[in-house]
């Protein structure tokens, strides 16, 4: 038993020091030439060495494939070697291909890969500044993911925040909501407040705290904002009209609203429709729901695989703010009950915004939304009757394939644990993560029920910021 003891304590070093080497080279890349590693989407970069290793347990069992971290490490010691542009790569996918390839030279394997991304002239990027418009629950999650993925300043560059109001020491109260939240936990870097300078420092970036009454009251340039991005998380202008204020600033170029908008709006599910819109041929887009972000992805690929005749899909959320946290009056129904002690039972508009990403599913789809007491994470139940005759198996693979490889990687998470619970989907980057182990097909095959989790907050403001970058050009060559 003393040797088993020894020789397992052993092997767990071995696996610490090789994350450790993982790490510091993962950290080099990010700064010095913004190149960001992932594993299956599971980002690697600013991560505990146990994380890592837990990380590769998971891809083992994910893939079937042995995935030592040793693999790893020397799959990115080799990247390193290569003059590569700004990019965003999944060691993961690499990993799995050298092994299922028989490869043996790491540095041939990659240079090869890779080919497309080496030379910094294949993709030059030219910063762009971003302004959040509004500083709640999707902006300061937003000023997290912006500065965690700022790397070499090449890509979004978070200049403003934006607030309706300022009382004396309102700086350092935005300051501390910014630095520590009940669900998401502490901010892992530094939040200054320069109170004389009017701006809270993060990690080292200056970004200037702006009080305005309207969109259309503030001069950027003032700032040295140039050509930025409003991202619009206030939720109080959703139509043509109220967005366009944005536009009379000086310093502004686009508008991101992100929320579903009215009219004719564009509503974006990045990964699914983005690249029907040209960015340089508009100027307000909406990034539409965190629902629908965490149903189109499902729908699209049942759809382009099995078919969709009907369904229903039904949202089981976490309350908002928008509610009440004792009963009062609110001018929607029930919504004035108190939520952290009722299921509500309340609207939801995501079937119809559906038909507004697939026009040709209109009129297949009823939708309702049960608010339920808990802070964050929602589940999406879609039940469908499909074209083809299925199986659970079936469906399963179709998903797990789109969450592996493809356009969808980013949108899609699959699970397999069977003791998956809302809590366990706090943090995830993913629009959703489909509960294989919940899958429903009816006996005739055609019936089919489909569960799917979503950080409703984390979760879609990195589906906005992933719609910002597209919008501003400067997204980063991928390898998924």
């Amino acid at each position: 038993m003393k040797d088993q003891y020894e020789s397992e304590l052993s092997e767990w070093i071995g696996k610490e020091k090789a994350a450790l080497d993982l790490l510091e080279t993962a950290s080099k890349l990010q700064f010095e030439k913004s190149v960001e590693l992932v594993l299956f989407r599971r980002k690697v970069f600013d991560k505990k060495v146990s994380e890592i290793i837990s990380d590769h347990a998971f891809a083992e069992k994910f893939t079937g494939l042995k995935f030592p971290l040793s693999l790893s490490r020397d799959m990115v010691t080799a990247i390193a070697k290569l003059d590569l542009a700004p990019s965003r790569i999944d060691i993961g996918r690499l990993c799995a291909e050298y092994v299922e390839g028989g490869h043996t030279d790491y540095d041939a394997f990659v240079t090869e890969k890779l080919k497309n991304f080496i030379g910094k002239e294949k993709k030059v990027l030219k910063p762009r500044d971003v302004v959040l418009y509004g500083f709640g629950r999707i902006g300061r999650l937003a000023a997290r993911i912006l500065i965690e993925h700022s790397g070499g300043g090449q890509q979004l560059r978070l200049r403003a925040i934006v607030t309706r109001d300022k009382a004396t020491d309102d700086l350092a109260k935005r300051a501390s909501l910014l630095r520590k939240d009940s669900v998401h936990g502490r901010f892992a870097g530094v939040i200054e407040a320069d109170v004389e300078g009017s701006a809270i420092i993060i990690n080292g970036h200056r970004v200037h705290m702006i009080t305005a009454s309207s969109p259309g009251d503030i001069d950027y340039t003032k700032y040295s904002i140039e050509d930025a991005l409003i991202i619009d998380n206030t939720g109080v202008w959703r139509d043509e009209a109220g967005l366009s204020e944005h536009l009379k600033s000086k310093g502004v170029s686009k508008v991101i609203l992100t929320a579903p908008g009215k009219g004719d709006i564009p509503n974006i599910v990045y990964g699914v429709n983005h690249e029907q819109f040209d960015p340089a041929k508009g100027q307000i887009f909406t990034a539409a729901s965190c629902t629908t972000n965490a149903i189109v992805p499902v729908l699209k690929v049942i759809k382009d695989t099995l078919g969709i005749e009907r369904g229903h899909i039904e949202t089981v959320h976490a309350y908002t703010n928008d509610q009440n946290l004792l009963d009062n009056y609110h001018k929607k129904s029930r919504r004035g009950r108190s939520a952290p002690n009722n299921m509500v039972i309340t609207e939801t508009g995501a079937g119809k915004a559906v038909t507004k990403i697939f026009p040709e599913m209109k009129g297949m789809l009823t939708s309702n939304a049960v608010r339920v007491p808990v802070q964050n994470v929602s589940l999406a139940i879609l039940s469908l009757r499909v074209s083809k005759k299925t199986s659970v198996d079936d469906v399963n693979a179709l998903l797990k394939k789109a969450s592996l490889y493809g356009d969808l990687v980013e949108q899609l998470d699959y699970s397999m644990n069977t003791e998956l619970v809302s809590s366990d989907v706090v943090g995830n980057s993913h629009a959703c993560e489909v509960d294989s182990n919940a899958t429903i097909v009816s006996d005739d095959g055609q019936n089919i029920v489909v569960y799917a989790w979503y950080d409703n907050e984390y979760g879609y403001t990195n589906q906005v910021v992933r719609l910002t970058r597209y919008l501003a050009g400067v997204r980063r060559l991928t390898y998924y």
